[in-house]
């Protein structure tokens, strides 16, 4: 166990002002699937309106890291975006108190729409608040880490224990959100909306709380060795006259800009709702992006060649976590309206699923850790590609296994929650031998001059992975009655077929990624 005592204060404000963030988000991650279809939605929709919302929530990072850097200063960034979170919290708290039940006369049926309701106002009031949750999180969280890396010496031995403790605040946040949310939540449903107002509030309170303490401590405790403040405003340094700036590849850019108009219109195609539009907006910034980056002239051909293996791992990264990220839409969905949730007399709330990834995490990283020295002492440990690897196939055989649990389960044979619980268990392992693993990697092989700036193209790869998992999250049966759900012309009739496309999704991806691990270790040397 580390011992805190030998880190500076201020990542115990960081440790807290993380936790209680994350619980808000978490929180309110949740149950927004679940209040979208109680008021507003059927399934489908709701998942692919999640899934354009978390996209932008990883989006927006790449706008407030630069905001931070160039003009307000961590400090300053993580203030603004904690304030407009919070009034996004509020905002989702209004719309659930002035929510009327359901416009659905049974959305779990499928929804047939009430005329006679009206939630116009409820859903706007919602959509204004889904909006400052993103605007919000991209000024709030690319700035916490930094300011974490930027309490120790470059050298100091203690960063990568003090980022273990950080990441420990995080799911920490992450598991006891869920359970409070399916506390106050217990009698939500199709029939009270309303009641999810609660949950927003506990996540309004929980943010307000952590910024008052970072309000408190933030000129005390953010202090580097030396004792000078972190995170404040950057200072502006005057060029000399004899130095002229670098000028930028007109050509380039115009190139780029031509690629984006050109990839939006195809991603968007010819019958797309507002969903279409950030998906294929989404889609475009993951290609035009790093294409820009790469091509910079300041590049040598050893940069160049790492950097291809980052954007290589990241789009294994797509696929893997447009599969696990399920857990926030389809999965929440099959577990409130297709899994038999009953021990005995009591009845395990929906939301409560989630909060076992955050548990696995914690309980197992450290075991992972050990098993990946225990393998590099005998020279056994796999390559960072490799790892990647072994996560994907991992989430395919969990994927795999549930489609066999689930055959022949419907919204009247309902399926037992425990292959829910084994699935989630098996992909929480294998979040640990991919997301530190990618996040280690891109930090190995980024250019220091380039390292924010390709971490947060990393990060854009998962506002790709949401984007994707809200679109595949539609093939839900039950979503849509009646009518077949396909994708590439492989039909999806029941729950079986639904896992099925994840399992062969993951696991071919696996295989051409264990196939392309001896190119892409000579890359990285």
């Amino acid at each position: 166990m580390t011992n805190l005592k030998k880190h500076p204060n201020g990542l115990k404000l960081l440790f807290m002002t993380e936790l209680a963030e994350r619980f808000s988000y978490y929180g309110m991650r949740a149950i927004l699937v679940l209040y979208l279809i109680a008021a507003f939605l059927g399934n489908a929709d709701a998942s692919r309106l999640y899934g354009s919302f978390a996209g932008l929530v990883y989006l927006s990072p790449l706008l407030g890291g630069y905001i931070a850097d160039r003009y307000w200063g961590n400090r300053r960034s993580i203030i603004v975006g904690g304030v407009v979170m919070i009034l996004g919290q509020l905002l989702l708290f209004s719309s659930a108190c002035v929510v009327k039940q359901s416009i659905f006369i049974d959305p779990v049926a499928g929804g047939t729409i009430d005329p006679n309701i009206d939630n116009a106002l409820s859903f706007w009031l919602m959509m204004i608040g889904l909006a400052c949750l993103i605007i919000g999180n991209g000024a709030f969280k690319p700035n916490i880490s930094t300011m974490l890396g930027d309490l120790y010496e470059r050298n100091d031995s203690r960063i990568d224990s003090a980022f273990t403790i950080f990441y420990m605040g995080v799911n920490i946040g992450a598991f006891a959100a869920p359970l409070l949310m399916g506390w106050l939540t217990a009698d939500g449903g199709w029939t009270n909306p309303g009641i999810f107002r609660w949950g927003f509030l506990s996540a309004a309170i929980a943010m307000a709380i952590s910024l008052s303490a970072f309000l408190y401590f933030k000129d005390s405790l953010l202090v580097r060795p030396d004792g000078t403040a972190i995170g404040t405003a950057p200072v502006k340094t005057v060029k000399p006259k004899d130095k002229p700036s670098p000028k930028r590849n007109v050509w380039q850019i115009v190139a780029c800009l031509l690629l984006a108009i050109v990839l939006f219109d195809m991603f968007w195609g010819s019958a797309a709702d507002v969903n279409d539009y950030v998906a294929a907006a989404i889609y475009t910034a993951g290609i035009t992006l790093p294409l820009l980056v790469i091509s910079d002239s300041s590049l040598t051909s050893a940069e160049r060649k790492r950097i291809v293996v980052i954007y290589v791992l990241a789009v294994f990264a797509v696929f893997f976590w447009a599969a696990y990220e399920q857990a926030s839409s389809s999965l929440t969905i099959f577990a409130d309206q297709q899994c038999n949730r009953h021990l005995g007399a009591f009845t395990v709330p929906t939301t409560w699923f989630q909060s076992i990834n955050p548990i696995v995490v914690i309980l197992f990283a450290p075991v992972l850790a050990m098993l990946w020295e225990w393998l590099g002492r005998r020279r056994l440990e796999p390559s960072s590609p490799a790892k990647q690897g072994i996560g994907l196939l991992l989430l395919a055989v969990g994927y795999l296994v549930i489609a066999i649990g689930t055959n022949g389960a419907t919204t009247e044979n309902k399926a037992s929650m425990w292959w829910l619980v084994i699935l989630f268990f098996i992909q929480s392992i294998a979040e640990l031998s991919v997301g530190p693993i990618g996040l280690s990697l891109v930090n190995k092989l980024s250019p220091a001059r380039f390292a924010s700036l390709l971490m947060g193209l990393w990060y854009v790869s998962f506002a790709a992975s949401n984007a994707l998992a809200g679109k595949l999250a539609t093939l839900l049966p039950g979503s849509d009655p009646g009518q077949m759900q396909s994708i590439l012309g492989y039909h999806v009739e029941n729950l079986t077929d639904f896992f099925l496309v994840f399992a062969v999704m993951t696991g071919v991806m696996a295989v051409v990624l264990f196939c392309l691990c001896p190119w892409l270790k000579r890359q990285m040397k």
